[in-house]
Formats: structure tokens, sequence, C-alpha cells
């Protein structure tokens, strides 16, 4: 029988050169750790494409014979090209429907089945994803038969009724073209592959694995808020318990540099009565003269929580976190209460390797950022720890839908909350946006309805989230209602080669020019008068290297131009700016750096604001302003 592999877990991040250490450091994609052991399911499995869609009707689940095998983790994609014995061209057009097989033997335990049960968990996979477990159809902790979405974790728990000595796990993954689903920049049946819409990447795409947990634990979630004038912390936990009965949590910080479990910063016992069921409960920590986070000191504490039972048993999970703040107040953004200029820039992954992520977070710190605005994408949140580490703020943003339902927004917000509930750990996470360029929000400026969900959004974001900043549309069309932005940065997407058109429409934003500036007017809804009451970024700008955008194309070239818009930025009231982008992907050919070795293109330090010393100067009255006509705007869409 194969055993549950005991592992101490690493929490801090790797250099690039040691990325395959810290694979094996860090094996499962997760942020909060659990010290019990894994077994991890990847390699080959047995595959077979469902092309008319007849597996369900045939019960596939009860015995199938397979003709093809696929290595997980990996996409639909690759897995479809290698079954059809050919590479090139696209590997699905409308749906598709695919099945994986594995055998697994029965770990080993040592310890009583009485206290622990078996946890299968998918990194991520989807859309949507149905599992078996000998024949047997299997219902994730939160109660879904089909589970939706294709960015966050999921578990099953394996009732052991059900197992045997050796064991066939049955997954079923069906996808489409379906533009009410978040699909982020993939093709769909409104925007399709080619310019800035890329091909699709779904399916196995993360790792799958076994471990044993405790009847009654915590979950490998926590939020984390903290305050830091008074160095309280509080963290969101979920509760898993299938045995009513008195409890106590037991919160634990201590240095994250140090091996010392015996002498705590700051401790506290919390008892309580559970039932069963999953459950939410918010703790408060005091840490005493606790370190603030900031990309300059991105100092973190380790946190032990605990689930202590009657009899004194212990079920622990771990986690990194950082006490930091953000705000957006008048025309700054304030992290830890002191303004702060956000050096930004964008960053689409892809289809990029977890190792060859590393390699980017570091050169883009190599460049000057303290700011990276990862582009409608989900990623592998070991990615958010080493941001943690480096000291590097996210910019997060939901995987967008590709049109303006009421379906399309009730996916939205599920994939949201999904997100939102697996990254609130992470001090380096301080902006999310609910939308990008109105997509899937194309109704935004006629649609009463659509703006009411962005406010009703907004508004649980502030409740719930109080930690992150939060944008409503990012580019242009912010939602105004009673005259109050409901976005906490207004932000602007401008395109332009040219330095004085440059010149010219920066001016116009920072002198309240709300129409004409972008490519679309900047806000909807309401009237609403900009005044700087709130921080103004150009959340996208550069871009030189496009195909047809008429920008620098060499190195040496595009190095000036940036170095000029730059300084540009920073003689006006501006709070941020993100250079668009990172790395090449696909058609989009105007990365700084590159995507396989992360070697830059450009010298260290470019993006950094301290290299460009901020002049302020006098905006010019908005009557001073001449007319543009809308051919002349750049309005490129990213």
């Amino acid at each position: 029988m194969d055993e549950l592999h005991q592992v101490n877990y690493s929490l801090s991040a790797s250099q690039p050169e040691a990325a395959a250490t810290e694979e094996a450091a860090t094996p499962l994609p997760r942020a909060v750790l659990r010290m019990n052991g894994h077994m991890l399911l990847d390699g080959t499995w047995h595959f077979a494409e469902d092309a008319e869609d007849v597996g369900l009707r045939e019960n596939w689940a009860l015995g199938h014979a397979y003709e093809h095998t696929a290595q997980w983790p990996g996409s639909v994609e690759e897995h479809l090209a290698q079954a059809r014995g050919h590479q090139n061209g696209p590997a699905w057009q409308d749906q598709v429907v695919v099945w994986y097989e594995r055998e697994f033997y029965l770990p080993e335990v040592g310890e009583s089945q009485k206290r622990l049960m078996l946890q299968l968990t998918f990194g991520a996979c989807g859309y949507d994803t149905r599992v078996w477990l000998n024949g047997k159809p299997l219902k994730t902790i939160e109660g879904e038969e089909i589970h939706l979405g294709e960015y966050t974790s999921f578990s099953y728990e394996l009732d052991e009724e059900y197992l045997h000595l050796v064991n066939r796990l049955t997954v079923r993954i069906a996808d489409t073209m379906d533009a009410e689903v978040p699909r982020g920049k993939q093709e769909s049946h409104v925007y399709k592959r080619g310019g800035i819409w890329y091909q699709t990447y779904t399916g196995a795409v993360r790792s799958v694995w076994l471990e044993m947990v405790e009847r009654n634990r915590l979950r490998s979630r926590v939020g984390v808020v903290s305050v830091v004038e008074d160095r309280l912390v509080r963290f969101n936990l979920t509760l898993r318990i299938h045995d009513t009965g008195a409890y106590t949590i037991r919160l634990q910080a201590f240095e994250s540099d140090t091996k010392d479990r015996t002498t705590p910063l700051a401790t506290s016992d919390f008892p309580l009565l559970l039932v069963a069921g999953q459950w939410q409960q918010r703790l408060v920590l005091e840490v005493p003269g606790a370190r603030l986070w900031s990309p300059e000191a991105p100092h973190r504490y380790r946190l032990v929580a605990q689930l202590i039972h009657a009899d004194g048993y212990a079920a622990q999970i771990e986690t990194l976190f950082g006490l930091r703040k953000i705000e957006a107040r008048g025309r700054y953004v304030y992290l830890n209460n002191e303004p702060v200029y956000l050096d930004g820039i964008l960053y689409q992954p892809g289809q990029t390797t977890y190792q060859e992520m590393q390699r980017h977070m570091h050169a883009m710190k190599a460049l000057g950022c303290n700011l990276v605005r990862v582009h409608i994408a989900g990623i592998d949140p070991r990615i958010y720890n080493l941001a943690d580490e480096l000291g590097l703020l996210l910019w997060v943003e939901v995987p967008s839908p590709h049109s303006s339902t009421a379906r399309s927004r009730q996916n939205h917000r599920a994939e949201l909350l999904r997100l939102v509930t697996l990254s609130e750990t992470h001090p380096s996470i301080v902006i999310w946006s609910l939308y990008n360029e109105d997509w899937g929000a194309q109704d935004i400026a006629t649609n009463p309805e659509t703006r009411q969900y962005i406010v009703d959004t907004y508004h649980f974001m502030q409740l719930a989230y109080p930690q992150f900043l939060v944008v409503d549309n990012d580019g242009w069309h912010h939602v105004s209602y009673t005259g109050r932005l409901k976005s906490d940065l207004l932000t602007a997407h401008l395109y332009t080669p040219d330095l004085s058109r440059w010149q010219e429409l920066l001016d116009r934003l920072v002198g309240g020019e709300l129409e004409g500036t972008a490519a679309f007017p900047l806000v909807v809804g309401d009237p609403f008068f900009y005044r700087r009451q709130v921080p103004l970024i150009v959340s996208e700008w550069g871009g030189f290297g496009f195909p047809d955008y008429g920008g620098p194309q060499d190195a040496g070239a595009r190095t000036n131009t940036i170095r000029a818009f730059k300084q540009e930025l920073r003689q006006r009231p501006i709070a941020s700016d993100v250079y668009t982008q990172a790395t090449n992907i696909e058609d989009e050919r105007n990365g700084l750096l590159d995507p396989h070795t992360g070697a830059l293109s450009v010298p260290a330090g470019l993006l950094n604001s301290h290299q460009v010393p901020p002049q302020p100067v006098q905006a010019p009255a908005a009557d001073q302003l001449a007319p543009v006509s809308a051919k002349a705007r750049w309005g490129s869409r990213r």
C-alpha cells in the first residue's frame, strides 16, 4: 500500500535558481498548510474524449475502456492533441467533454480512523467537474455534485464505507465557449482568439492529492485583517465539524524565522460550543510591538492555529501573515498610513509554469516595480507567498465573463467569492478589480441592473473585506451613485506612442476631463465631478512593441521612451501607474522580460519612480484644453 508522505512544509519562497527545491518544499498549491501527510495523484491517468457526451448516459464511471493516457496536471487542449495525434490547430471549438481515471491504493494510516478521514483535493480543475470514487458520485465539502469554476481548489471527504484496498477515481470535465462564465482572456463565442484574446487552457490544470485530515478541524483557509494602529489582527477562520461538542481554538503568533514553538509572541484561547457543519468564525489576536509589512520591509509572522478537542487533541494549521493597512485617502494611496506611489506592471501569466512565474516575480521586482497587476487570471497560490516574501504588492482581478446577463453576473460573483476566500491570507494583495474595460459588463453605461450589481458588490467588498481596495471597472466607465464613485480608485487606460499626445492626455486627466481622455467616458451613472477626492491612476499605458501600434521596436528606443513617459507621469498629481506589460504572450509582443528565463530586455530599475523624482506642476484649467477628436484617441483594449 502507498503511504502518505509525512513532510514538514516550508512556507518561504526560493530564489528562481532554487525552483526545483522550492517545488519539493511546498508541493501543494495552497498558502495555508496542514502538518499531516499527503499523497500526490499527479502523473499518468487514463484519458478519453467524450465527443458525443454519452459518458453519463452510458455510466462510464462504473467502467469504461480508455484508449489513451494523459499527464495530470495538464490542459484539455494538450491532452486532446496527444490523443488525436496532432499538435497544431484548435483542440475544440464549442464544447469539450473528457474523462480521466486512475487507481490508488488505500494509504496506510498510523492513527485511529475514528479521529481522521481521507480528503481528496483538486488544486484547480474545470470549468465543470464531477468526481466518482469506485463508481459512487462524490459531493464537495460545500455539497456540490458538480463543481463549477477553474481557478481555485475544492475538496471531497472520502467516506470510509466506500473505500477499498485498491480504489478507482474517475473525473469528468466539461467546458464550453460560453461567454457567460468567467473566462478571463481565453476565447469565447464573443471574443475569438487573436490579438489580445488567447487560446483556451482548461481542465486538469493543477495538482490533485490525498491527505489525512481530522474529522473536526480548521480548514486550510485563513483571512487576515490587521489594524496597524493597535497591532490587532483579525483572523477569519473556517471550521469543519462532524462531532458536536465543546472545543477551543488556540491562536499563537511566532516570528517567521524561528523554529521555537514554545515561546509565542502572542497567544489566546477561544472556547466554543460547535455543532456539526461548516462554520466561519472571526477571532482577534493582539501582537504587541509587531513590525508592519511593506515592500521595503516585508516582515511576516507565523500563525499556528489549533482546534483543540475536549480530550486535548489538537488539529492544527499554519500560515504566514503580515500586518499592513491600505487606504485610498484623497489623491493618495496610503500604505501603513504613509503615502506611497505604486510603480506597477501588467502581468498576464497565460500558460506559464510555476517555475517561470517565480522568475517573472523576481524580474518585475528588479525592474523597480512595487506593484504587479495580475490581469484577469487565476494563478498558482504559491506565487502569492512569493510576493509576500519579496514585498511585491499585488492587484488581482476576477477573470471576467464575456457577456452581460443576469447569469453572467451570478457566475462572476461566485468566482469572486471563491477567489477572495482562498487568497485573503496575503499582505501582498491590496487591490481587487471586479471588471476590466467592460468585459462582461458591456452594457454598463445603459443598463441600471449592471450598474446596481457593481454598486452592491463594491459595498459587499467594503464590509466583508476591508483589507482591500476595490476597483469597479478598470480603465473607464466607473460607476457613480449619487455623485459618489463606487470605486476606491479612479483609473484610466491611456495608450499612445507619441510623447506630445501623452502629455496632452495626462493634462486632460488631471484636469478632471472625464470624457475625451480614455477610449470611453471615465464615469457613468449619476453625475460625478472629479476634484482630487480619489486617487487617480493610469492603470494601463505603454504597450510599446505591440504589432501595428507604432511604438519603438528595439530595446534601446523602448527604454528611452518608457523613461520619458514615466517622467511625465511623475510630474503630475497621479497616484500610480501600470505599464503594459511584463512578458510577451501569444500575439502581444510588448514584454520587458523573457517569458522563460525572466531576463530583462531593458535596464534594471527602469520602472522605479525613485529614479524619476516627482515634480508636481500646475495642471492647466479645463477651459484651456483643446478638444480632441475620437479619431485621434488611442483606446487599444488590453
